[in-house]
């Protein structure tokens, strides 16, 4: 079945659709905007030497798909009953990937303010978590897929080596703020900026805590840009996502000006046109980091 409804959520209202899957007897959950369709498990041909977390590849239409096994990723038990086992065909980050998992219950739309940010000493299941859902007096794990795909594959993930190309260059006078809840590419965001020579670079791990900060910046200072000169933002992140946090900034006045990057796994036709009428300046795929940075050189040199 085809997972992405109809139903298109308004720029920029901090709502999301959310696909609740079981693996083993824990639920989580995954952004219908990442899912292209649900699908019965179809005959696998397994890869010689590949990672023991891939069971293969399968051939959907025109496309060839490797197919991860979520439980052997999150250290869970096998499927007790293998007919109730589903494949999600998920496409972000520019590529297409089928995550093998046990079940698969419905949609269910939330606000970004119902999903909790986990902790930072998480283990386990939760060491891949982005989001903690509370829902029904359940709980479900909002998974970090492009983790779970850059540790199977480091060549889908930020490297340094990208932005080396463009040379030495000193940018340390310019303020950067980045909204991202991914500690893995918080990391790989700070290492690949600072190789780009923007060093004095401020983080938080999500658009609630950028904003909290954007929104005291505005009432103790006259132009706020002249103390950031241009943030960059996921979408997706517990609280308030990138859309609304764009949204907010070119809704205040005093904010208006300072240019904001989307840079985030969905930028998909519909989801660019989001990222237009909220007001974003540019929006860039990731991991294209080496398009980040020309983006970000376009707005503040």
């Amino acid at each position: 079945m085809s997972a992405r409804t109809n139903i298109l959520l308004e720029d920029g209202t901090n709502e999301l659709e959310v696909i609740m899957f079981s693996v083993a007897d824990e639920i989580f959950g995954i952004n219908v905007l990442k899912v292209r369709e649900i699908i019965q498990p179809i005959e696998i041909t397994p890869i010689p030497k590949s990672h023991p977390n891939v069971e293969g590849v399968i051939r959907l239409r025109e496309d060839v798909i490797p197919v991860v096994n979520l439980s052997k990723v999150l250290q869970l038990t096998p499927s007790k009953d293998s007919t109730k086992d589903k494949f999600i065909v998920a496409e972000f980050n520019q590529t297409l990937v089928a995550f093998h998992v046990h079940d698969v219950e419905r949609i269910h739309r939330l606000s970004w303010e119902q999903i909790d940010k986990p902790d930072d000493l998480a283990t386990g299941t939760e060491a891949y978590a982005t989001g903690i859902i509370s829902f029904n007096e359940k709980m479900a794990i909002l998974l970090d897929f492009e983790k779970i795909l850059v540790e199977i594959n480091p060549d889908t993930g930020i490297t340094v080596e990208q932005v080396k190309e463009l040379g030495k260059r000193n940018r340390s006078e310019k303020q950067l703020i980045v909204a991202e809840d991914s500690a893995v590419l918080r990391e790989l965001l700070k290492d690949t900026l600072s190789e780009a020579g923007y060093v004095n670079v401020q983080f938080f791990t999500n658009g609630q805590l950028a904003w909290d900060y954007l929104e005291k910046l505005s009432y103790e200072v006259e132009d706020p840009a002249e103390h950031v000169h241009l943030i960059i933002s996921d979408i997706e992140m517990p609280q308030m996502d990138g859309h609304h946090l764009t949204r907010r900034i070119k809704e205040d006045e005093k904010l208006a000006k300072i240019p904001v990057v989307i840079f985030s796994s969905l930028i998909t036709d519909d989801l660019y046109h989001r990222g237009k009428q909220v007001g974003a300046s540019e929006q860039v795929s990731k991991p294209q980091i080496v398009n980040l940075v020309e983006a970000i050189d376009r707005h503040i040199l």
